[in-house]
């Protein structure tokens, strides 16, 4: 069982031919909206990787709420922990340049709703809990804590880049961060180096598992035990890259859920998160495990 703490929101998606800069307007031809969020995405692609999944999160009393959460319930997400906030569904602002790099803006508005006593009564042995900071650290780091206590796997995809203590980081059995977030933490925790540096470093000092993600150059990654992993992902033709962490994160959940070995949660987690890049938007690209096994079973992971 897997169980995820997280936002929830709307994406308006605009593909342009350049980003703009401070003070220019850039138009797109055309827009798409999409439901999104860090966490409801990762809770999407965990069911669709083969999971029992449960998401807990806020939405808002607007029409946007209905749409954020429908192809949840599609996939037979567990949406009883979800609850409706004054405040309107969160929404964000997507602009997607040639390459399929992507430019985002938001608000989180009804996710700050969202607390950690929430949770009380879904950890125990053989719950797999997922969470990132899109909610914020501070309840984050509570839940953290409550899923260690409880005997829980603890998967943390610590993005955005916010200040934690080392504490959360040790009680995660997983930390996932992409390069850009790898920098910052390098700052926070005096950790400096590249991704494998960075991860070997992490893993050593806190006895745990740490994967940095490099976009289109796979990942790095470094178990508790000291050996060194690292993956590039299979060739593809890139559309957009927006919620492609978290069809790695939901996927790589759900291979450590049923039982599967660190590397093929990661080789399923590479899997997932190159044929999400093969659409525009984040859930409408996130493909079944059938899918992700048969492209999982090509790829190959080498000592780093």
């Amino acid at each position: 069982m897997i169980v995820v703490f997280g936002t929830i929101n709307i994406d308006m998606v605009t593909v342009m031919e350049r980003f703009p800069v401070p003070g220019e307007t850039v138009k797109g031809r055309d827009y798409q909206i999409f439901p999104g969020g860090k966490g409801a995405n990762q809770a999407l692609s965990a069911a669709r990787s083969g999971a029992k999944v449960a998401l807990v999160g806020a939405v808002g009393n607007d029409p946007f709420a209905d749409m954020a959460l429908a192809n949840l319930r599609k996939a037979g997400v567990d949406l009883s922990g979800v609850r409706r906030a004054d405040q309107p569904t969160g929404l964000f602002m997507i602009a997607i340049d040639p390459t399929g790099e992507n430019l985002m803006i938001g608000a989180n508005a009804a996710n700050d709703a969202a607390r950690a006593a929430w949770l009380e009564g879904r950890f125990g042995p053989g719950v797999t809990f997922v969470t990132q900071n899109s909610l914020g650290t501070t309840d984050v780091e509570v839940a953290i804590a409550m899923a260690r206590r409880a005997g829980s796997r603890v998967v943390y995809n610590a993005a955005p880049a916010e200040p934690v203590g080392r504490e959360t980081f040790a009680a995660a059995d997983i930390v996932i961060v992409n390069e850009h977030e790898q920098r910052r933490y390098g700052a926070l925790l005096g950790i400096d180096g590249e991704p494998a540096s960075f991860a070997r470093a992490l893993a050593r000092e806190l006895s745990t598992n740490v994967v940095v993600t490099l976009g289109p150059r796979g990942i790095v990654a470094a178990e508790a035990g000291g050996r060194m992993i690292a993956g590039a992902p299979p060739p593809i033709a890139a559309v957009d890259s927006t919620g492609a962490g978290d069809a790695f994160c939901g996927a790589l959940a759900a291979a450590l859920d049923r039982g599967a070995p660190f590397e093929r949660a990661l080789k399923e987690g590479l899997a997932a998160g190159s044929l999400a890049c093969r659409e525009s938007g984040a859930q409408t690209s996130f493909r079944d495990l059938a899918e992700i096994a048969a492209l999982a079973d090509g790829l190959v992971l080498v000592p780093a």
